[in-house]
């Protein structure tokens, strides 16, 4: 059963609850039972031997634990009751208790999830409405077994039934999950230089860290690449998630997977870090945007003002209306430390444009970038095409991080614009309308590993029409350009860029102009260390922004005295300000079309007119 009908088959579900239950409260029932079916399917091979070998430990007065976890292998989970779905229906009379009695024989980490979903209130309610049996009964027709369904297929299944939930309570859905071709873009992009993981053979051990871990989406992915790179690396997958039912989700996903459920952790990651002491290989994560942080902002200001550079958010504090930048530095914080060449981490982060240039010079935002950019630990950031998320249409950037840079990155950063990297989906999902494919996910892991510079080349023809495909020419390749039609012209438009860190530098001087009276005449000042000196009239402060490395004084008598004699710089004032102007360094100016060529365009428009005036007056 492939992924939409096996959706479709559990939104059945659905009108067995119509009426009973409101369209938003569709989740409480389905999703948990879908986790619950899993479960079930996973340890179905096993569950004759589990309950043999619990009996003979139990009557020998063994704790059966370690016995039963044996047997279920890398399912890290067992199940003692004798009861099943399937079972369960044998018994309708008494189906509420013995699925209770069902739910208890789960060992403890299995038990949370049902918990986190609040499950038993919703057995009770479809108890009391005569739906218990029959939700039952359509969850136990459907078999969820791995070799059936994988564990792929089985988180897009999650992830579509949430984004429908979603739309219909009005909820966000990109808080729970990213589309998977972004995900499965940044997993390229931490991996692709790290050849000792992806090498077959190399038993290697790393770890992954998703702060928003969601439905467990990026850490399955990543999971997923890995080990089809190289099947003897080991992945240990670490995920903190505020969300109950994300959480639940997520959590079975890893119990699955065989992962140690006790590294996903429930919690808001910002006022309450799951990981206090951790360091990690590799990190993803996709926060939510523009949400903001009042709620924990006395945490967070006290770790702040109490820990600085000792804590996670020494560089500054962003706006409190958006805490996108603040799992920016909690992933800072988390990077491995670098020791003798060895070590090391990097992450990527999905961003929407914010924190590429708001705020001052001097204000939260632009002293973390500062702090990342001096630091280097910026090696790219690749803007993504609109319409991609579930949520929302706005344009959005994966930022990559790291501090095991390679010689030939370091001091600088990479401007990857992958906004026309897409194609339109045959079905929208909510506001994702368009889509990346294989070859653009390709495409851009290129540009990146190759860290070169390139460009769109268009070949256009006489009226300015493209001829053909564009072609990607990089700097360190041999693309030719496309061939120029007569009375046409190539279009370059800049696809990959880089800079230097201190380029997005700059400094903010005041200019201050003195303060006159009625008369005209400069007022001075009376007392102190003011006596003598000009007062400014502060209705004609004005700043500039200096480029950094650019002589303040020779950039003050080239740009301002020229216009204003009397100015001077108030150098108490002067801030060190960074911003990255993301869209400003691929805009490619569009010359107007020639005058003749629009003027042909008019009189052939005009025939046509006149052309059809007389067929109607014939």
């Amino acid at each position: 059963m492939n992924q939409q009908a096996l959706s479709a088959f559990i939104w059945s579900v659905a009108d067995l609850l119509r009426g009973d239950y409101k369209q938003s409260e569709y989740g409480k029932v389905i999703l948990p039972f879908t986790v619950l079916r899993r479960l079930d399917c996973v340890l179905a091979p096993t569950k004759a031997k589990v309950l043999a070998e619990h009996k003979k430990r139990t009557e020998a007065g063994v704790n059966p634990d370690p016995f039963l976890r044996r047997i279920v292998g890398t399912a890290g989970f067992y199940n003692t009751s004798p009861l099943d779905l399937p079972t369960l229906l044998g018994d309708q009379d008494h189906i509420r208790q013995n699925l209770y009695a069902y739910i208890q024989g789960f060992s403890p980490e299995a038990r949370d999830i049902f918990e986190r979903f609040d499950f038993q209130a919703q057995v009770e309610r479809l108890a009391k409405a005569d739906l218990l049996y029959l939700v039952t009964e359509k969850f136990a027709s459907i078999d969820l077994h791995p070799e059936r369904v994988d564990n792929a297929q089985m988180g897009l299944v999650f992830e579509e039934l949430i984004r429908r939930f979603s739309e219909l309570s009005n909820e966000t859905a990109g808080e729970h999950f990213t589309p998977r071709e972004v995900i499965r873009l940044m997993v390229n992009l931490i991996f692709i230089e790290d050849s000792e993981v992806l090498s077959p053979g190399n038993a290697v051990v790393r770890t992954v860290y998703d702060p928003t871990a969601g439905t467990g989406g990026m850490l399955s992915v990543a999971a997923e690449h890995l080990l089809g790179h190289n099947p003897s690396a080991r992945l240990t997958l670490y995920g903190q998630e505020l969300n109950p039912e994300s959480y639940a989700i997520c959590k079975a996903d890893m119990l699955i997977r065989g992962q140690d459920v006790g590294n996903i952790v429930f919690g808001n990651t910002l006022s309450d870090d799951g990981f206090p002491a951790r360091k990690f290989d590799y990190m993803l994560s996709n926060p939510p945007f523009g949400v903001e942080w009042k709620k924990v902002e006395k945490a967070i200001r006290a770790e702040h003002e109490q820990q600085g550079f000792a804590g996670r958010f020494g560089p500054g504090l962003p706006r409190v209306s958006d805490g996108s930048m603040l799992f920016l530095l909690h992933l800072v914080s988390k990077m491995a430390p670098v020791v003798n060449g060895q070590g090391g981490s990097r992450f990527g982060i999905v961003l929407n444009g914010s924190p590429l240039f708001t705020g001052g010079a001097g204000s939260g935002e632009s002293e973390i970038r500062r702090y990342l950019l001096e630091n280097d630990l910026v090696e790219a950031i690749i803007g993504l095409p609109t319409d991609m998320f579930y949520n929302t249409g706005i344009a959005t950037y994966v930022w990559i991080v790291s501090n095991k840079k390679e010689d030939d990155r370091r001091g600088h950063v990479q401007l990857i614009d992958a906004s026309s990297f897409w194609r339109k989906m045959r079905k929208s999902l909510g506001s994702k309308r368009k889509e990346m494919d294989e070859e653009h996910i390709a495409t851009v892991t290129r540009l990146f590993g190759e860290f070169t510079e390139a460009e769109l080349v268009s070949a256009l023809d006489a009226k300015g029409q493209a001829v053909g495909e564009p072609v990607l020419v990089t700097a360190t390749g041999a693309e030719p350009a496309p061939a120029v039609p007569e009375g046409g012209r190539l279009k370059r438009v800049p696809v990959s860029r880089i800079f230097r860190n201190e380029e997005f530098g700059y400094t903010t001087i005041t200019v201050e102009r003195p303060l006159r009276d009625d008369a005209g005449n400069i007022v001075l000042g009376q007392k102190g260390k003011q006596k003598g000196k000009p007062q400014p009239d502060t209705s004609l402060r004005d700043t500039e922004n200096v480029p950094l490395g650019e002589d303040i004084q020779a950039y003050f008598e080239r740009e301002v005295l020229p216009h204003a004699p009397d100015a001077w710089i108030d150098d108490s004032r002067t801030k060190v300000g960074y911003e990255i102007p993301f869209n400003r360094h691929f805009y490619v100016f569009e010359p107007p079309r020639p005058l003749e060529v629009i003027d042909a365009e008019l009189k052939e428009v005009t025939a046509n007119i006149l052309r059809m005036l007389g067929e109607m007056g014939e």
